[in-house]
Order: structure tokens, then sequence, then C-alpha cells
């Protein structure tokens, strides 16, 4: 069979931009494809909500790929163990507590669920600012290109409705920022030094609602709550992003 390059291109343009519009209006927006994003994202889709997720990055996984310095490790506390095996993510004990598993096999499942749930990617896609209207919560997501970001360009974004946004950007908590830089309610308060235990211990009372329809999780949670940071351990990146799902769904039966 010979390949029409024409009909390659118009295959990708079609069927991208039919999901664009699709997805202007959605029931969730997960900000972050990191491992927060990500188990977020997976256990509100399988659930049929329309879910989609926001990376400005080309790849998603956030800083679980690199493992702990490029080593393609991580390690998971025993709290969440149950969400390694939830997601088919192999792990051998190291000692009594604590399990470790391959970074590249973790993102890679995290991803799949996401996909096999039904959640649609934006990569390539930051978000430049918030919708807030009379009821003074989110109720819209401003999108740009990441290139456009980068080159520092004057292109005019789009706009995607969305009923809940679940904040999972990491150490940047990119959406609680823009709400506090634009007079919302809310103090990002950075986060903190390292200190592995405490970060983890208390990243699930962070996790929470910190605006109208705005949820942090992962990193996120812990920088507006100005928790410390954890490194290489992600346990509490699987609770906090399973915890987040949780509390929108919850809000969504409302």
């Amino acid at each position: 069979m010979e390949l029409n390059e024409i009909t390659i291109s118009r295959a990708i343009l079609s069927t991208q931009m039919n999901t664009l519009i699709d997805y202007m209006e959605l029931d969730v927006a997960v900000v972050g494809a990191g491992p927060a994003g990500l188990t977020c994202a997976a256990l509100i889709a399988e659930k049929g909500i329309k879910v989609g997720i926001i990376e400005k990055k080309l790849s998603v996984g956030g800083g679980m790929w690199g493992g702990g310095m490029m080593f393609p490790r991580i390690v998971v506390q025993e709290e969440a163990r149950r969400l390694l095996d939830r997601f088919h993510i192999r792990s051998a004990v190291y000692e009594e507590g604590y399990y470790v598993a391959k970074s590249v096999e973790a993102v890679s499942k995290l991803t799949a669920a996401a996909c096999d749930a039904g959640a649609e990617f934006f990569n390539l896609t930051s978000v430049e600012d918030v919708m807030i209207k009379a009821d003074g919560r989110i109720s819209g997501l401003v999108i740009n290109w990441t290139a456009v970001e980068m080159g520092k360009l004057h292109v005019d974004p789009l706009v995607m409705r969305c009923s809940y946004t679940v904040d999972a950007t990491g150490h940047d908590s990119v959406v609680a920022r823009l709400v506090e830089k634009k007079g919302g309610n809310l103090q990002v308060k950075g986060e903190s030094f390292m200190w592995a235990d405490r970060a983890e211990s208390h990243i699930l009372q962070h996790t929470k609602e910190v605006f109208p329809g705005l949820f942090v999780a992962g990193m996120a949670a812990n920088a507006v709550g100005g928790e410390s940071r954890m490194g290489a351990v992600f346990g509490g990146m699987l609770l906090s992003g399973e915890q987040a799902a949780n509390l929108v769904l919850k809000s969504l039966k409302k």
C-alpha cells in the first residue's frame, strides 16, 4: 500500500482538532502529568468523568522519570504500596516498610492507566491564566502552546471550561500561583527545605480544595501549604493523587 502524505497529515489534524474542540468543555482538568496528576486523572476518569490532562512538557511523568539523580529507581513506603499493586507496578522489598520500583515502568503504567480510563492528554500545552467569573470560582483555564510561552511571543490563548481543576504542577504550583497573582483569596507559601519524613507524612493534609473549584495534589499541595520537599520517594505523590481524585469525585456528586 502506497503511503499518502496528505492523508497522514489530515488524519493527525482532523482527529486531534476534533478532540481539542470536544475538550473545550470538560468535567475535570488535571494540570500536570506527574505521578500525582496521572494517579488522580486515572482514578477520576475510570468513573466515566470527562478528564483532560494538561502537560506543558513534551513527555509526561514529571520528576518520576529520572528516579533519584537519574538512577531510574523510585522508593515507595508501605502506606502507598497498595497503589503500586493497583496499577500493576512491580516492586521489591528493600527493607521493612520500603519498596523499590522502576521509574520508567511506574510512569508507563500510570500513563497507560489514565489512557485506559479515558483521560485525554494535551501535552506541550501551558496554562497561562484562569477564568473566574461572578460566582468567584475557577470555571476555566486559559491555555496556549508551550512554545509560545518559551518564545515569549504575543499570541492570544484559548480557553477550556471545566467544573473542577486539579493543580498537580509540582514545585511550581502554577495554577495556584496564578490565582494568588490575580488577587484570589489564596496564599502560596512555597515549599520548605528537604525533610522527607515530614513532607510525606503531611502531604495529605495539604491535598485539598484551596480555592473554589481548585484542588492541589502532589508537590503542588506541599508548595501551597509551605511544606517540605521529599526527594525520590513517591508514596506521598500517589496517595495525594488518590485523595485529590476522591475529593473531586465527592464534589461532583453534590
